[in-house]
């Protein structure tokens, strides 16, 4: 897998004594664990393609059954592993939407055209995501993502175009 892959979920645990494993969702997708025929799984550095047998959710978790593996001793060895897909396999958003790893690291220019700093976090409020730009000078600022606020979104060229008063007075 590339250096790009993203992680979606994490072994958590076993269940029951046949090899069934507690999967966590880290995705906004978890119906996708019940599609997948297979799953790359990362431990200590270490990855590995598994064969999907069943796949069920339960309760906050997915369920699911690897042909690679027989009984619980050998799902205990998969604790703490990753699931992981590759940037291509990620499901596609809606327009003007994207993911947060894709908005961290971007750069922060002013509406007027100025460098303001560059994006190094994105708080989930519930209501709207909240952009940490770390600026260029002073502390970080929480700029709300709005559309009346965050004018342009340009991950091809790594960009954000922001209009903002509090990022205006500071460059």
């Amino acid at each position: 897998m590339k250096k790009r892959d993203i992680v979606i979920g994490k072994i958590v645990g076993t269940h029951g004594n046949r090899g069934m494993l507690k999967l966590f969702p880290i995705t906004d997708f978890p119906e996708r664990f019940l599609e997948m025929k297979t799953i790359t799984l990362e431990k200590d550095g270490d990855q590995k393609v598994y064969n999907i047998t069943e796949a069920s959710p339960y309760r906050r978790f997915i369920l699911i059954r690897l042909d690679e593996i027989p009984d619980m001793t050998a799902a205990e060895g998969l604790k703490g592993a990753l699931a992981k897909v590759a940037r291509e396999e990620l499901a596609d958003l809606p327009e003007d939407s994207f993911y947060i790893f894709d908005i961290v690291g971007l750069k922060v220019f002013t509406a007027g055209g100025d460098h303001a700093g560059e994006i190094e976090d994105v708080i989930q409020t519930g209501a709207n995501d909240v952009y940490v730009v770390k600026r260029v000078n002073g502390p970080p600022v929480l700029v709300p993502a709005l559309k009346n606020v965050i004018r342009e979104v340009n991950i091809k060229e790594g960009r954000v175009v922001v209009d903002y008063p509090e990022l205006e007075s500071s460059v």
